[in-house]
């Protein structure tokens, strides 16, 4: 192996940063890849650009932590879900309705937790539900947004809703089904989601920094954080309906109506946690820790077919060939998932390949920003670290 032309090949992904920088593509970004080679580990990393540019300029470090959106998805509530299996306390085919009873209104009496982690439940993607109780906050003067009676009537919504397509005719990517997906888990566990993540999932793989971050109950806008910590935050929108520059509280509209915490988005963490999450999925899936369930994670991994063209494992996206955010590399046997706010994260499990990528995307560029940026990183990255 030739490090130094592994290196070479590897400084295409600086400039490649540095060009969509310097274009308002990006604020910045963290990189992190590992992979294995000739008996060794390889791992580089790339810290690129600002992490917040208003109210002040704050430059990015490795040690930034990043509104992580939708990859809270498969790092907090299906692998929350994997935890209760490995309980006995769910089974994949168990009906929804059989631990959220009043998920059965509406002809729903049939969908399974499967059908929740493929999207193929036929519930509608997306509402704006922030909209309607923003609306009610204007009528009555009672603030709802980000309390717990927020909270419990957006998921008494979700819960109660009718479905856009019959189970498992579809795979729509969407929000509601892991909004359901949060509330089964705090069900089935009884206590609420951020402190069963905590307890199950990120304690024990050693994600040190990684956590909800949930609205004060007592205060009207901003989350609890002292203003030393939000430093730490990589900004994210200058919200129209928060009327402010999201630093240090979550950006998705529904989770922040929700209080913060939400079983589709919410998640916060640096680099190194995401990959320290994502070496431990790999070594399950080699049989080579017990950290998270070898058997589930393979099982996990496995593409569904439902229906038989979707690409969706069990919370988890697998490679669309041609047109994956993984890049034209990563094998048929990966896992990924992406992240509005600009994060993603891919596991090539064949091949051993981890890239986390987590840029500010949203942050005073998001109309510019189309992020074709992700498939052009991904393949530089695996172009140099298989180098000869």
């Amino acid at each position: 192996m030739k490090r130094s032309l592994i290196k070479r090949k590897l400084g295409k992904v600086d400039r490649a940063l540095n060009k969509a920088i310097d274009g308002a593509e990006i604020p910045g970004a963290v990189v992190l890849a590992r992979m294995p080679r000739d008996g060794e580990v390889l791992e580089f990393a790339w810290v690129k650009g600002l992490a917040a540019m208003r109210p002040e300029r704050i430059p990015m470090s490795r040690q930034t932590i990043f509104d992580l959106a939708s990859l809270t998805k498969s790092i907090a509530t299906t692998t929350a879900v994997m935890r209760l299996m490995e309980d006995g306390l769910v089974a994949l085919e168990d009906p929804v309705a059989k631990h959220l009873p009043v998920f059965a209104e509406r002809e729903k009496e049939h969908i399974s937790v499967r059908h929740l982690l493929t999207h193929s439940s036929g519930l509608k993607p997306w509402r704006g539900y922030h909209e309607t109780l923003m609306e009610k906050e204007r009528r009555t003067g009672e603030r709802i947004v980000g309390t717990r009676a927020g909270r419990e009537w957006i998921l008494d919504r979700v819960l109660r809703s009718a479905l856009v397509h019959e189970p498992g005719e579809a795979a729509v990517y969407g929000d509601l089904d892991f909004i359901a997906l949060g509330a089964l888990v705090e069900e089935v566990a009884g206590k609420p989601l951020e402190q069963f993540c905590a307890e199950r999932i990120f304690e024990p793989l050693g994600m040190k920094e990684t956590r909800f971050l949930p609205l004060s109950p007592d205060a009207k806008e901003l989350p609890g954080l002292p203003e030393a910590a939000r430093r730490r935050f990589a900004a994210t929108e200058n919200c129209p309906w928060r009327k402010r520059i999201l630093w240090g509280e979550v950006h998705d509209p529904n989770a922040s109506a929700m209080g913060g915490v939400a079983g589709h988005a919410g998640l916060f963490a640096p680099v190194d946690d995401v990959m320290c999450f994502a070496q431990a999925f790999l070594d399950a899936w080699h049989d080579r820790t017990e950290l998270l369930p070898p058997s589930l994670v393979r099982d996990f991994s496995e593409r569904q077919q439902l229906p038989g063209n979707s690409d969706w494992a069990l919370g988890w996206d697998t490679p669309t060939e041609g047109q994956s955010s993984s890049g034209q590399y990563f094998s048929s046997r990966s896992v990924g998932h992406l992240g509005f706010t600009g994060t993603s994260l891919w596991i090539d499990l064949e091949r051993e390949a981890i890239v986390v990528m987590l840029t500010n995307r949203v942050h005073l560029v998001a109309k510019r920003s189309q992020f074709a940026l992700r498939p052009r990183i991904h393949d530089l990255i695996i172009e140099g670290l298989t180098a000869d």
